[in-house]
């Protein structure tokens, strides 16, 4: 750690210290937990709100920034980082009562949220239909891979995929009946490559379980190891 740039850090021994300290300072209650780096260099601001994980906290090595990130159920919410140790502060109490994205966005103007934590806050519905559609995005650019936009288009078309999240590793498509990390894998399906078969699969590295001419072949037969009484995704990680 550069003392020159993290001054209070240096002064109060650790981040972890001198969050507790300017915590008192502003008199504000939060409690520090350990960071995944170590006490020196990272912290945790623990949450009242069951689903929330505590609010990470990291310091930048070159220059004076302190990052955050909170996740809830498998899905980074929340992300940013500011020079002022206040901020951090700040949105570790806001985050920790359970404010929503906008409230956190609108007081602490470096905090930011994907399209998929919004998507998120309105549940595992809003969630799936945004993978899907970018998942169908990214088929549609990718012209010279038709075989990938046909096992896009024939996975969309089954209902039972349809309602579950939606991945991809290496051109796989994953089904997931979660939306958070890491996922609930049901089953995978991987495009044709070279004229080759579409292989069906029980997640995107697995052995090949099947495979199939085409690209709704494979679909059918990935449908059929689908556990039976299955429904739409649901917001949380694998158990």
């Amino acid at each position: 750690m550069n003392s020159d740039l993290y001054p209070e850090l240096a002064a109060a021994g650790s981040l972890a210290a001198a969050v507790e300290q300017l915590a008192a300072d502003l008199g504000v209650d939060l409690a520090v937990v350990p960071g995944g780096w170590g006490a020196l260099v990272s912290a945790g601001i623990a949450a009242s709100v069951p689903e929330r994980k505590p609010l990470s906290v990291h310091i930048g090595a070159e220059s004076r920034w302190f990052g955050v990130s909170g996740w809830s159920q498998g899905v980074e919410l929340i992300t940013g980082s500011t020079p002022d140790l206040a901020d951090v502060v700040r949105a570790g109490v806001a985050w920790g009562q359970g404010g929503s994205l906008g409230e956190l966005r609108a007081e602490l103007p470096f905090l930011h949220s994907s399209e998929r934590a919004e998507a998120h806050e309105r549940g595992p519905a809003a969630v799936v239909e945004l993978e899907w559609r970018l998942m169908r995005e990214q088929a549609a650019e990718a012209p010279d891979f038709p075989e990938f936009g046909a096992l896009v288009e024939a996975a969309h078309a089954e209902r039972r995929l349809r309602e579950l999240y939606v991945f991809s590793s290496h051109w796989t498509l994953g089904f997931s009946s979660c939306t958070g990390f890491p996922f609930e894998n049901e089953v995978a399906i991987a495009p044709s490559f070279g004229g080759g078969p579409y292989r069906v699969l029980k997640h995107p590295h697995a052995d090949v379980i099947s495979e199939a001419a085409t690209a709704e072949e494979a679909v059918a037969l990935a449908v059929t190891r689908l556990p039976a009484g299955l429904g739409p995704a649901v917001t949380g990680t694998a158990k």
